[in-house]
């Protein structure tokens, strides 16, 4: 125990936090069993000791961060390591990347009926489907996404500001306002480019190559967070790495599933469940027409962030396939986001129809609200794409 406390008290030290997560005033940290899922290379470890940093005092016994990566728990399960964490006076465990322990939903059961003082907070994979997959964990954990910078959270990193979030109707309804709070301070297109490089992961910050880092990352989604979560022989992962680059290579594109099968040499039904996967792994995303879901094979897929569309093929870039990248991933948090009509990038919420452009509209259509490019400020129906960034 005492070299748990010596490793804890060293990370919380150490933590440099240039951008306070939203999420963090999100979550209701009064639930005694919290789940953060995100996607790897976000940032979920410095989440969790950011956490540590602002509630306790660095050697403070109540709270310890432990990771299931430590040879430690191969002897030992969550719970009977919780239960001795509790009797020395414990009361907040921070259990990082939890899937790694066989049988770690039933163990996280134990603590939460066992130990009614104790609270739990632990990450996962966003492939992880914590509720649907692990009945014993209903009723009892609220779980929550980690997702990567948002450009409102970059442009504070890389400015110093702290702009707040907006919402969805204050961006619709006062977007001018908006803006005019924000330009005096900085001008966002200076930065918004370097966002759809480099900005949505955190480890920008790092000394490292980037797009090394970020294929190492997708590497890991693909090694880690679909085969060993969904339990998919090594030998199908060839296949699973080129049916990515195929999708990738021709983002934003209606799938020809029967093509896809015929070029990773495999069943039209397989190819729609690794597609899933890599949804799930949030290294795509899949847009549907109104009223559909999965299992019908979407209308379009799209990568999911424009840092990913840089790191598979760089030298193959189209402005106006970033810029609806950027918008849909957006807007995905907390947003239905479907194919539209003809002319219409984009219908949010059921209602509200985008056209996403790089320059003005020859003809505008009052109909339509036009999410653009190359301008700091907006007005009626057209709004500067970059401030959708802030909506998180």
């Amino acid at each position: 125990m005492e070299a748990f406390f010596r490793t804890h008290a060293y990370l919380v030290e150490h933590t440099n936090v240039p951008v306070r997560r939203a999420l963090m005033d999100e979550i209701n940290w009064n639930d005694r069993l919290i789940g953060i899922k995100g996607t790897r290379g976000v940032g979920k470890t410095t989440f969790l000791l950011q956490y540590a940093k602002e509630h306790f005092q660095i050697n403070d016994r109540k709270c310890l961060y432990i990771n299931m990566n430590n040879f430690y728990f191969q002897g030992k399960g969550i719970a009977e390591f919780a239960g001795e964490f509790q009797a020395s006076g414990g009361e907040v465990l921070l259990i990082d990347q939890v899937f790694k322990q066989p049988d770690w939903s039933t163990e996280l059961r134990q603590c939460y009926d066992r130990y009614p003082k104790l609270k739990i907070v632990f990450t996962g994979s966003s492939v992880m489907r914590l509720k649907e997959e692990n009945p014993e964990l209903n009723g009892i954990v609220s779980s929550y996404n980690l997702r990567g910078f948002s450009f409102r959270e970059f442009l504070n990193q890389q400015t110093g500001n702290r702009f707040r979030p907006f919402t969805y109707q204050e961006i619709i309804a006062n977007h001018e306002q908006l803006v005019r709070t924000i330009l005096p301070k900085v001008s966002p297109l200076q930065y918004f480019q370097d966002y759809l490089h480099h900005g949505f992961y955190p480890f920008f910050l790092e000394k490292r190559n980037f797009s090394e880092n970020l294929l190492k990352t997708m590497n890991m989604m693909l090694e880690v967070d679909i085969l060993l979560i969904k339990q998919i022989e090594l030998k199908y992962l060839t296949k699973i790495k080129k049916l990515l680059y195929l999708l990738a290579v021709d983002s934003p594109v209606i799938p020809n599933v029967s093509q896809l099968a015929a070029d990773i040499q495999t069943s039209r039904a397989t190819v729609m469940n690794y597609i899933k996967y890599l949804a799930d792994a949030r290294l795509i995303n899949m847009i549907y027409p109104p009223g559909e879901s999965f299992p019908k094979k979407p209308a379009k897929i799209m990568m999911q962030n424009s840092n990913l569309m840089y790191a598979i093929y760089p030298n193959r870039m189209e402005e106006t396939d970033l810029l609806e990248t950027f918008f849909q991933n957006a807007l995905w948090k907390g947003h239905s986001v479907n194919k539209g009509d003809k002319n219409v990038s984009f219908l949010i919420d059921g209602k509200d129809a985008f056209k996403i452009c790089r320059e003005e509209p020859r003809k505008n259509n009052p109909r339509l609200i036009y999410a653009r490019h190359h301008i700091e400020i907006g007005h009626g129906n057209q709004i500067p794409i970059w401030l959708f960034g802030f909506l998180y």
